[in-house]
């Protein structure tokens, strides 16, 4: 009986998990994407307060991650990074990234996790976690 339960439990899980939208924003090209993205990521949200974002940034695509970084209005991408998280995103950079430009972990914002490659957690998300592909 126990074990039916177990079972029960796990297929519900998935039933609930499923229904869930998962996306990933792929962000390579610098603050222009980056600032397209964040007005992306926030109508999203809007649209559906139940999404689960992951930005992913590597190359140019980190700049707007680079504690102090500025959008093209002079405004700090700080203030959006933090709302967005607070609303449930999650920022990764690529590590392989910050090593190719010798930029430390220290010099992301607080918001960023690093993950060692930004091009494979695209991948992974996609391939093994079901997330849907999008590149503002």
């Amino acid at each position: 009986m126990k074990k039916w339960l177990l079972l029960l439990a796990g297929i519900l899980a998935s039933a609930l998990a499923w229904g869930q939208v998962k996306v990933v924003y792929d962000l390579s090209e610098g603050t222009v994407q980056a600032s397209r993205a964040i007005s992306n990521m926030r109508n999203h949200l809007n649209a559906d307060p139940s999404v689960k974002i992951v930005a992913v940034a590597h190359g140019a695509g980190i700049d707007f991650l680079l504690d102090g970084a500025v959008n093209s209005h002079g405004q700090p991408f700080a203030g959006d990074i933090g709302e967005l998280a607070g609303r449930g995103v999650e920022f990764r950079a690529c590590n392989n990234t910050l090593k190719s430009r010798n930029l430390t972990r220290d010099q992301l914002v607080m918001e960023a996790d690093v993950v060692p490659s930004g091009v494979a957690e695209v991948a992974r998300l996609q391939a093994k976690e079901g997330y849907a592909y999008i590149h503002p």
